[in-house]
């Protein structure tokens, strides 16, 4: 008789052998090796995970074995600041018992404003938010740049966005966490403009999390970008649907693949599906695909 040490090493190793009869045509072998290493694939709760509270989440990321999670604020997981320690032990404890594994929280922080005041409660309540992440059990929390206002000259924003993130790094590192920045915002999503932020972060726990937009395929292009900033690269990169719009996700995992990437692809979706379920099973399936085929074993 085989014997599990817990309750997640048996449904891990039941969402293997059950989710690789759903796996396309892939061979067993090769659905396996995928899994076991690499990149895995996980959700943002935007949009797709919004109205469901915490267990009902996790609940259906084991049945769909999309099995790593970032917790977006203000959604019906309620996942907060406001919780108690018991709470928030109660939350870890919830991700303990489960496959899913909870990589942190996806903050709206943001470092840019020419308001001292302003500036100054963002980065308060990112440290507020990084001790919730220790206590759930989570690695890191997500914050992004979201502008670089017009009447400040473009090189005291960078620098001063760049501090902020020295700052919170230092701050998460304490706590054992991550600062994961979306490449996001009017300007700041430009690759130019984020390598120019963190050719200024001096913090190693301040790492970049690839958001697939448009704007990544701008002169000199996709490569070229991706290249500039990968030295940065964290343990999260954020996703859309892989049959919606015309990214090119085929090149984006063969650039993944080349530099033996090993963190979770997470599906950051923005459609709205009849069944959330079924659609989550569908980018599963086509994450799997890509990766095989950027792995090259299919």
């Amino acid at each position: 008789m085989i014997e599990y040490n817990s309750r997640r090493d048996f449904l891990l190793k039941s969402m293997a052998a059950g989710l690789a009869l759903t796996a396309g045509n892939l061979p067993f072998s090769s659905f396996a090796n995928s899994q076991s290493k690499g990149m895995q694939f996980g959700l943002v709760t935007y949009q797709w995970g919004r109205d469901w509270d915490l267990s009902t989440l996790i609940s259906n990321c084991e049945k769909t074995g999309v099995l790593g999670l970032e917790l977006r604020t203000q959604h019906a997981h309620g996942v907060e600041t406001s919780l108690n320690a018991q709470q928030r032990e109660n939350v870890k404890k919830r991700f303990a018992d489960s496959p899913v594994t909870c990589l942190g929280y996806g903050s709206n922080f943001e470092y840019h404003s020419p308001d001292p005041n302003v500036l100054r409660d963002n980065i308060t309540q990112t440290k507020d938010y990084i001790k919730l992440c220790k206590d759930i059990g989570a690695s890191g929390i997500k914050v992004k740049p979201n502008t670089l206002p017009s009447e400040v000259p473009k090189e005291k924003t960078i620098a001063q966005i760049a501090t902020a993130f020295n700052e919170i790094g230092k701050y998460a590192g304490d706590y054992g966490q991550i600062v994961r920045v979306e490449v996001h915002g009017h300007l700041t999503q430009e690759l130019p403009n984020m390598k120019a932020i963190f050719d200024q972060v001096t913090d190693p726990n301040v790492k970049i999390c690839w958001n697939c937009n448009p704007e990544d395929l701008l002169e000199p292009g996709l490569e070229a970008n991706f290249n500039s900033v990968k030295k940065w690269f964290g343990d999260t990169v954020h996703v859309r649907e892989f049959n919606e719009g015309d990214y090119p996700y085929p090149e984006l995992f063969k650039l993944f693949a080349k530099m033996n990437y090993e963190g979770w692809i997470l599906m950051e979706a923005r459609t709205e599906p009849a069944d959330r379920i079924l659609a989550l099973r569908e980018q599963l399936s086509l994450f799997n695909s890509l990766k095989a085929t950027a792995l090259g074993i299919v």
